[in-house]
């Protein structure tokens, strides 16, 4: 079980490794580093600390997989994601910028909010 609520770098860090083990069926080090921009060494520690913490399960040289804990996480972030990136794009931001205000935004907004937006954005939809 997850002992602690994970940080906004946690958060991106899951969300993409959700991404990858969907896309590809597994994720390895260099891929997320890859996809995060960063370095092998550097989302090696955050993999070591994501398992630590309850989020991943991972042994060196054999790969990672996500716990529930995880992948709820992870989830949740995409679903975030996507609230606010479409509520961006249905008030006349361009995509590319809705999509990167939207990494930003995922983290900080309510979760209230979010409910808020999710019913704003079905009734445009009717």
């Amino acid at each position: 079980m997850a002992s602690t609520t994970p940080s906004s770098a946690e958060q991106d860090y899951l969300e993409a490794i959700e991404g990858l083990i969907e896309t590809k069926g597994y994720a390895k080090v260099v891929e997320i580093a890859e996809r995060l921009n960063l370095k092998g060494s550097s989302v090696t520690r955050m993999i070591q600390k994501l398992a630590r913490n309850g989020f991943l399960k991972y042994e060196k040289y054999r790969g990672i997989t996500m716990t529930e804990a995880g992948r709820k996480t992870a989830l949740e972030m995409k679903h975030r994601h996507k609230l606010l990136r479409n509520f961006l794009i249905e008030i006349g931001v361009d995509a590319k910028t809705a999509d990167d205000d939207a990494e930003g935004m995922e983290h900080c907004v309510s979760r209230k909010t979010l409910a808020h937006l999710e019913k704003w954005l079905e009734k445009q939809r009717v």
